[in-house]
């Protein structure tokens, strides 16, 4: 019966909500793809949530619909299904699989229990911690597939530990930490995240006689905002899914340096797969390379004729394909990654990254983020901080369904001719939309991170998306009051007048 009625509400009142919105909707006089837009969107919004259908097979709505109403050719929905971040996706799992084929996650996991201690606090800390920090520098989505391995090992371990009854709720907060501190850590540096380099061009452009945004200046912004967020979502984590006291009795009370002498010496296939692991977290740290305003760190990809060319993806195949090449010791003829072990990669994933990225290209291509962003120029009657908070509510929540990159890239310009018009200065409205494009906690497609860790299998998309309400909600508050009180110091906004630099005109 509760079956039927989840049934009913998801499909039925997503199916419902979609010919609504398709029969009676009119948006945009003139460019129907608008409406239908939003129509689908919708649709796949409420059968993601509900899960009435495999979420692979709704994200494979737009391969059907989009076509079908006009909104993009088949050949270019289909084309978007695969990209680097998908190769991205899949050979950081190849990584994964081999390092728990030959139990290399198990040697890893008690180090980082040794090490962290063993309580709840001390284990949600460290692995948020260590993904915040890397997620400053490198790709948020290769800093969550270096850790998601390692966290899963802990999972596994502390699993056989204390039972996996005893740890399945903890591990949803390990695994929504390890997502959630790869965005949270992100914001912090101007490079740390894409939405943050295109506020620093589109501003530039848009303002040519403006003031540099320097990588020391977003980061005595940002880093502030990034530390406050990690506080408040770590704490969050720990209330809501920190284990009885009763039930990690038994894991306090185990000697790991036993645990570490019980496994013996490394074997030839741990070492092995561990120093390609060590390698493919090198290459991703430093392919492209610092820019710390002064000083320029050049990447290792500067080495090659094109370096544009190269990407996190390349990198995660070429890591993977070496997997399959480098020959087992202990296993004749055997290999450190087999085809057998590799069809664990969660497939189903990848679809789920293809649906996302074909409805943000179907945003971007019927025109719905032009209409959405410009319905923000009501607001410019209001006082400013309630224009900053609506921008980052508007922001935070349409990045749930789109990319993020292309939603902060198609809506500062819109916030830039609307400074000009209320007369405000600029970086009040776009540096808050810059920070809430990178504030999308609640859908697996959101943001990379999340569609990882829900590529474990071991999370609801309700856990996700109950947990990521609260926390976008906290968001939005932070930094609206970070921006007002911080970013007008940091920048000398001065909210009483339009800056003489400001013309959009040139």
């Amino acid at each position: 019966m509760k079956c039927n009625a989840k049934y009913i509400i998801g499909f039925g009142g997503g199916l419902l909500l979609f010919l609504v919105t398709l029969l009676f909707g009119d948006f945009e006089p003139g460019k129907p793809e608008v409406t239908r837009t939003l129509a689908i969107a919708l649709l796949m919004a409420v059968w993601w949530i509900t899960e009435v259908v495999p979420l692979a097979v709704t994200s494979l709505l737009p391969v059907v619909l989009f076509p079908a109403f006009g909104i993009m050719d088949g050949k270019d929905v289909s084309s978007i299904y695969f990209n680097h971040v998908i190769f991205l996706f899949i050979g950081g799992f190849l990584m994964a699989l081999a390092m728990e084929k030959w139990n290399l996650h198990k040697r890893i996991a008690i180090r980082i229990l040794m090490f962290t201690g063993t309580s709840p606090g001390k284990i949600l800390f460290g692995f948020m911690f260590a993904t915040a920090f890397l997620s400053m520098w490198i790709s948020n989505t290769a800093t969550a597939m270096m850790m998601v391995p390692i966290l899963l090992s802990i999972i596994s371990r502390l699993g056989d530990l204390a039972g996996r009854d005893t740890v399945r709720r903890y591990s949803t907060g390990l695994l929504l930490g390890v997502a959630y501190s790869a965005s949270i850590g992100g914001i912090a540096t101007l490079v740390g995240t894409p939405p943050n380099l295109s506020f620093a061009r589109i501003f530039n452009i848009m303002f040519p006689e403006g003031p540099e945004i320097s990588f020391a200046g977003w980061f005595v912004f940002a880093l502030p905002v990034s530390i406050l967020l990690f506080i408040l979502v770590w704490s969050y984590l720990l209330l809501v899914f920190r284990p009885a006291k009763k039930e990690w009795e038994k894991i306090k009370s185990i000697d790991f340096h036993q645990q570490q002498r019980e496994l013996g010496s490394a074997s030839f296939e741990e070492k092995a797969v561990f120093t390609v692991f060590v390698m493919l977290a090198f290459l991703w740290l430093f392919r492209s390379g610092f820019d710390l305003g002064p000083f320029i760190i050049p990447g290792w990809a500067s080495l090659f004729p094109l370096p544009d060319y190269l990407n996190d993806g390349t990198v995660a195949v070429m890591a993977g394909v070496i997997l399959f090449l480098i020959p087992s010791k202990n296993v004749k003829g055997g290999r450190l990654m087999d085809w057998e072990t590799a069809r664990g990669i969660p497939w189903h994933i990848v679809l789920l990254f293809g649906g996302g990225f074909a409805l943000a290209s179907g945003f971007k291509e019927s025109g719905l983020s032009t209409w959405l962003g410009n319905r923000l120029v009501f607001i410019g009657n209001y006082h400013p901080l309630l224009i900053i908070a609506t921008i980052c509510f508007f922001m935070t929540f349409l990045t749930e369904l789109t990319s993020n990159t292309a939603t902060t890239e198609m809506i500062l310009p819109l916030l830039a001719g609307l400074s000009v018009s209320t007369q405000i200065n600029p970086l009040l409205f776009m540096l808050p939309a810059t920070l809430a494009g990178s504030m999308a906690f609640m859908l697996p497609v959101a943001t990379p991170p999340n569609a990882i860790i829900f590529g474990t299998n071991r999370i609801t998309v309700l856990d996700m998306a109950k947990t990521g309400l609260a926390i976008n909600l906290a968001g939005i508050v932070i930094i609206t009051l970070a921006t007002w009180f911080l970013g007008t110091y940091v920048f000398d906004i001065d909210i009483h007048y339009l800056p003489e630099w400001v013309n959009i005109t040139k």
